[in-house]
């Protein structure tokens, strides 16, 4: 039997875990706080974040990042993207050699501009070959009450990819392959910035034709960037890109979405951030996006008004104003 670590027991950890249990693997998840772990492993729930999900047997919690980790073939990694890199230092010295190191995270780390794939990478000390994603429009809630859904597993080995998506393959969760690391990567976390664009346009009560118009724009922007970085173009059509993108933008479960509602309805950011629970990936990761844009000369215009609303106090109103009075150009300028 497949053995996985799932490090932690958020939301999408938890809905994570399940897809693996019911896929036939044995999975341990790492909880940070010890009530999290007692309530998985007594009642089979995480209520905290998942309230009425019931967890399959073959799914423990501990929080004992060595015992998790112990005979892993696959280590799944589920935490904030900004907090990855210190989590996975204090990780690092436990997990088996030859683990395949998989990324549930869909962020740009701030001040280095990295993916996710790439702090792994560093620091873990782990080949590419030895690094995978999964990402694609995988809302946890419909996750966990196992709506069908597809997804991506991504890794520079093709290999590694098919053994992964055999491991989390299950009559609801369909997994797809890919090479593209880089462009799945990237069309996780810039969907995000565009969520909150979309959020914010729905709290100002503006209409489809301006949710569709941001959504195209901002996966126009997610290619441009990603073509520059050396990603395949027709990734951003499939499930990382454009699939991603949807769930992100026209949910309510969406957290960036219902983030970005929240301010465009005149909330401040503290206030946005006070009545939110769970992280909103696009609220640092539109600062690091802007930054990787900047660094590969890419023009980034609806990623750098999200930056302006969220980061800089500018009024919603006036940044939509901005942005409409931008020079007129060809659409694939």
């Amino acid at each position: 039997m497949t053995r996985v670590a799932v490090f932690s027991a958020g939301s999408w950890g938890t809905a994570f875990a399940m897809i693996l249990a019911d896929a036939g693997c044995e999975v341990t998840l790492w909880a940070r706080r010890p009530e999290v772990a007692e309530a998985i492993n007594t009642t089979r729930t995480n209520p905290d974040y998942l309230p009425g999900l019931e967890l399959p047997e073959g799914v423990r919690a501990t929080t004992d990042p060595a015992e998790a980790a112990y005979g892993a073939e696959f280590t799944v990694l589920t935490v904030p993207s900004q907090t990855l890199r210190e989590n996975l230092a204090r990780w690092a010295p436990v997990l088996p050699s030859d683990t395949v190191l998989v990324s549930l995270m869909k962020g740009i780390e701030l001040g280095t501009a990295k993916r996710m794939s790439e702090v792994i990478e560093e620091v873990a000390k782990a080949p590419a070959e030895r690094v995978a994603v999964i990402t694609g429009p995988n809302l946890a809630k419909e996750i966990a009450d196992r709506m069908p859904a597809a997804a991506v597993v991504a890794c520079r080995d093709e290999a590694v990819a098919r053994r992964l998506q055999t491991a989390c393959h299950t009559p609801y969760f369909r997994p797809y392959t890919n090479t593209d690391v880089v462009g799945c990567e990237l069309g996780g976390a810039v969907k995000n910035v565009i969520g909150l664009a979309v959020g914010i346009a729905d709290g100002m009560g503006l209409g489809d034709n301006t949710k569709a118009s941001l959504m195209t724009r901002g996966l126009a922007e997610t290619t441009r960037l990603g073509l520059t970085m050396g990603a395949d173009p027709q990734t951003f059509s499939g499930l990382a890109g454009m699939g991603d993108l949807i769930a992100t933008c026209s949910s309510p479960l969406s957290r960036n979405h219902t983030f970005g509602t929240n301010l465009g309805r005149g909330m401040t950011l503290q206030e946005t951030i006070a009545v939110t629970r769970q992280t909103a990936e696009g609220v640092k990761s539109c600062e690091s996006v802007l930054d990787l844009a900047r660094r590969h000369g890419v023009e980034m215009p609806l990623t750098e008004t999200v930056v302006d609303i969220v980061h800089n106090g500018k009024p919603p109103l006036v940044a939509l104003k901005e942005l409409m009075s931008r020079s007129a150009k060809a659409e694939r300028h």
